[in-house]
């Protein structure tokens, strides 16, 4: 997933943003509000936003974000912890609320939860033609001409360049995005890592799923198209 953390504690928002970005994540990380009113219009999957800012309320700024019609899910990360907060903060629009402080782990599980609610159907399967993926157990079948489903086995970042295409099923993920993803942390990934790994999808679940759209990136066709 694609991510803007909101977080001005330098100490959490660099811890949040290197384990996120371990578990497979392309993480944005911020520290004031002003920063994040100019990125925000970027294709974030999902919003981490702390509650209490340098320059304002990340509460009120979700409560904003609404209002013009955002619906991307959003994580409230904050350390207060009466229930009236939490009410107040689920009122005004956030999906979750995780109070300081809290495992990384449980975030991570939460993200994979709001995942599996906007891009997977049952169950966490999310189905593309005659592949199927399942989110939840990083598995991916593929249906022959008889209607017959076979597992296919996929490396780490194949998954990784798959998944992060199917959930975004008809938009275009740029080549620089899904390197970033493959990398998981700060670095470089050599010139045509990517290229080999979207042709071995491509070899091992059909040339046609992946289109390659010259000078943006990479885009599998959404079930409706």
């Amino acid at each position: 997933m694609r991510l803007l953390l909101l977080e001005d504690d330098v100490i959490l928002g660099e811890g949040l943003r290197d384990f996120l970005r371990s578990e497979g994540h392309l993480v944005d990380w911020l520290n004031c509000l002003s920063d994040a009113r100019s990125q925000v219009h970027e294709a974030y999957d999902a919003l981490l936003v702390d509650w209490q800012l340098p320059d304002g309320s990340g509460l009120d700024w979700v409560h904003a974000l609404r209002r013009q019609g955002d619906v991307r899910p959003i994580i409230m990360l904050t350390a207060r912890d009466r229930v009236e907060d939490r009410v107040k903060g689920l009122n005004v629009g956030a999906d979750d609320y995780l109070v300081k402080p809290f495992d990384p782990d449980e975030l991570v599980a939460r993200l994979h939860a709001i995942r599996r609610r906007t891009a997977g159907g049952p169950g966490g399967m999310l189905h593309l033609g005659p592949v199927t993926l399942d989110l939840n157990a990083r598995g991916v079948w593929l249906c022959d001409e008889e209607g017959v489903d076979t597992r296919v086995e996929l490396t780490a970042r194949e998954w990784t360049v798959l998944e992060a295409l199917a959930v975004r099923a008809g938009r275009i993920v740029s080549k620089s995005d899904l390197e970033q993803l493959m990398l998981g942390s700060d670095g470089e990934v050599s010139s045509n890592v990517l290229e080999v790994h979207v042709a071995n999808l491509r070899r091992k679940l059909g040339r046609s799923l992946i289109d390659t759209v010259r000078g943006l990136g990479y885009r599998i066709h959404s079930p409706e198209a």
